[in-house]
């Protein structure tokens, strides 16, 4: 069944950028190809994967989105004729580049882009986008809906944006991708750590992306930082699935091959591109990865690059994670304090990380029942499995000392 579910995945983009290029309504389409995905899911269990699943799905969801205009005359004898020819619509190799163009149109708020372009192209849930957007789950469905209908009202057409629309657009199309890969490297919920079917697919995209525009720095920057992250996906887990914290890793796992290749596509960009968020991201990437040991690591280097973004994209995340490479060059007492003015920032009220860093600083003061409690706390607020294992483990680890 997860099989199906993966190939359901990622056939989805495919087949809505196909439809839409065919039929030009992104709303209706996207309901149509739903319910072929939901046809599919039922057929194939019992009749068996057709030969060509996305063809299939196409042409069911051709069908089905002529049927949910037919009451529509003119519009329904046009596409009945067209629906009679259902093998004209293939899907094309610059389909979902284009479809992640569209979503990011700029008559949206940056984040009605994300949030559109995250369910049409990244094929998350309403809830997986309000966890990846640190929103209310109803803020995100009302933001898909509105946006939905702003594109209808623009009477955007299913087609690349001109050299001028590149740049409006650009940069929701890069923390799209950004999003859909975090989600995939970190689940927000479930069973399992990361979602290979997410990363993988970000990272196509980015490479896609790469193709189109070579000279732009933060393009180059988001791929070498996906790269030099997922490269240590084989060492973050262990046999049981259990979460592996990167001091702890055994670093020889990791893809040294990916690794290269992420560190000499951020080395190039940065030596000739205006540097931007991404760019100083895969520079600290690059660092942890080319620490062969934890102790190793450069840390002065690593919170000076923190103190550059956090004026370039200043964001909650990023707050945290430079407190908590200000503990390893000033100390966790240091650390502690700031992290006390940071969690007073309402996108982290109740988020399980500002726990989970607090009990690792509390830790390394050496106040293990204070540390217990933190992780504890952290545990019951995340809903990723793993993670709220690692935390319930470290909880235990600090009792057994304290």
């Amino acid at each position: 069944m997860r099989a199906l579910d993966d190939l359901l995945r990622e056939c989805a983009p495919q087949v809505l950028g196909a439809v839409v290029r065919r039929y030009g309504d992104l709303d209706t389409c996207e309901d149509a190809v739903q319910e072929a995905l939901l046809a599919a899911a039922k057929q194939w269990p019992v009749e068996g994967v057709p030969d060509s699943p996305a063809g299939w799905l196409i042409r069911v969801a051709a069908r089905r989105r002529v049927e949910l205009t037919r009451n529509e005359s003119a519009r329904r004898r046009r596409e009945e004729t067209a629906g009679r020819m259902p093998d004209a619509v293939e899907p094309r190799g610059d389909d979902e580049l284009t479809l992640l163009f569209l979503c990011c149109h700029p008559s949206l708020t940056p984040i009605s882009q994300v949030a559109l372009t995250l369910r049409a192209v990244g094929g998350l849930t309403t809830a997986e986008i309000a966890r990846a957007l640190l929103v209310p789950e109803a803020t995100v469905g009302q933001r898909i809906s509105r946006a939905k209908q702003r594109i209808r009202a623009s009477g955007a057409r299913f087609e690349m944006p001109s050299a001028e629309e590149w740049a409006a657009r650009l940069t929701a199309v890069l923390q799209v991708l950004y999003l859909i890969f975090n989600e995939g490297h970190t689940a927000s919920s479930g069973a399992e750590l990361s979602r290979v079917e997410l990363t993988a697919e970000a990272i196509r995209l980015a490479r896609q992306l790469r193709g189109q525009l070579p000279e732009d720095g933060e393009v180059a920057g988001l791929l070498a930082l996906m790269l030099l992250t997922d490269a240590r996906r084989p060492a973050r887990t262990r046999p049981d699935g259990g979460l592996v914290p990167l001091a702890e890793q055994d670093r020889t796992l990791w893809n040294s091959t990916t690794i290269a290749e992420g560190v000499s596509l951020i080395t190039g960009t940065l030596r000739s591109a205006t540097i931007g968020p991404f760019q100083v991201q895969a520079a600290i990437a690059a660092i942890h990865d080319e620490a062969a040991r934890p102790e190793l690591t450069d840390w002065p280097q690593i919170l000076q690059l923190y103190g550059l973004l956090r004026l370039l994209a200043p964001g909650p995340m990023v707050t945290l994670n430079r407190i908590v490479a200000l503990a390893e060059v000033d100390g966790p007492v240091v650390a502690l304090a700031e992290l006390a003015t940071a969690a007073a920032d309402p996108a982290l009220a109740e988020h399980h990380r500002v726990a989970a860093v607090r009990a690792h600083l509390l830790e390394m003061t050496g106040d293990r029942a204070a540390a217990r409690a933190q992780y504890r706390l952290a545990a019951r607020r995340t809903l990723s499995l793993p993670e709220r294992q690692y935390l319930e483990a470290r909880a235990e680890k600090n009792a057994e000392r304290s």
